[in-house]
């Protein structure tokens, strides 16, 4: 009987540790989704704010482009200041995944109200329904759960307003990201980057708005940074708040076992105090001892041209080459 007992929780545990390892080995899974291509259909959705009017240069410029567009309930829903209600808007992302007929699914405003319904995403439809889902800004926090949650690529890339009279560094970037396969260099399509730290690292990039990322720690959704390269911007917040922040990834480990650091455009981080630290004191004073490559004045955020950044895709940043390569950001 005892060794009976002794056999039955000697599987059980080998079922145990079975299973982990598919859910490790699923954590460390990359799922490209296709590329665009003239003729796919784009589904647009209002996930965080309200559709804004400046949402007609993100349709004029994809419709100019050849692409067919669809719109989720949420691009013609209010409620508050969001794009409809929480079930409004998670509803619409479920059912673009789960539709076969959408290619990709671009959100149209950032603003507030991503958080709200992270928990009530359908990650089994969208792992089994990969496609190109794209924003920035308040969208941060779906591009690092679904990554995170899926191993889908997702993409920090341009709304609305970015759209308008598009510069070509915008638009190079997302042809390069969302329409051709293979390598290419993700500072190649704006030169004005600043070295702040020299060297060599290999690792997935994820990241986006410094706010959202600061706001997923302590949740089943915070980030993952582990042996990867982190991309950050932010939009408005002073000098001293970014440093809050920046102390907060430090505090919660994020900044360890780093392979990179790209800071994307900062606007608005000014002194709200004379006896704060500037922007610039705060980047050196977070970064400039960490043993690893660190850019800085990315052109991605909320910022003119604006490079895509694609969430989860395999990348080696090589400073002494001016290099980010990312591996494959479609197929």
């Amino acid at each position: 009987m005892l060794k009976n007992i002794k056999k039955i929780i000697l599987l059980i545990g080998i079922n145990m540790i079975f299973v982990l390892n598919i859910g490790a080995a699923k954590g460390n899974e990359i799922i490209i989704p296709e590329g665009l291509k003239p003729g796919d259909t784009i589904g647009l959705i209002a996930p965080a704010n309200y559709t804004g009017d400046s949402a007609q240069y993100e349709i004029d410029y994809l419709i100019n482009r050849g692409f067919n567009i669809v719109y989720g309930k949420s691009f013609y829903s209010r409620w508050y200041g969001f794009g409809g209600t929480d079930d409004v808007r998670v509803q619409d992302i479920n059912e673009m995944f789960a539709n076969k007929n959408i290619d990709a699914i671009f959100a149209i405003r950032g603003g507030y109200g991503s958080i709200r319904f992270i928990d009530k995403l359908n990650y089994d439809v969208i792992r089994k329904n990969p496609k190109i889902f794209s924003g920035f800004s308040d969208i941060t926090t779906l591009l690092i759960a679904i990554n995170e949650k899926t191993g889908l690529v997702t993409y920090h890339g341009p709304m609305s307003s970015n759209f308008k009279d598009i510069p070509i560094e915008t638009e190079n970037s997302f042809n390069k990201t969302f329409m051709e396969k293979g390598k290419f260099n993700l500072l190649e399509f704006d030169d004005t980057f600043i070295i702040m730290k020299g060297g060599r690292g290999k690792g997935k990039i994820t990241g986006g708005n410094l706010s959202l990322i600061v706001a997923s720690l302590g949740t089943p959704y915070e980030i993952d940074t582990d042996g990867k390269i982190l991309f950050i911007e932010e939009t408005g917040e002073a000098s001293y708040r970014v440093d809050r922040m920046f102390q907060q990834l430090k505090l919660a480990g994020k900044l360890k076992n780093l392979k990179g650091i790209i800071l994307g455009d900062f606007r608005g981080a000014k002194k709200a105090d004379p006896t704060d630290m500037t922007l610039d004191e705060v980047f050196y004073n977070n970064f400039g001892n960490l043993n690893i490559p660190v850019i800085r004045d990315f052109k991605s955020g909320h910022v003119r041209p604006f490079i895509t950044v694609p969430i989860g895709a395999d990348a080696e940043i090589d400073t002494y080459k001016r290099e980010v390569i990312i591996e494959k950001a479609v197929k």
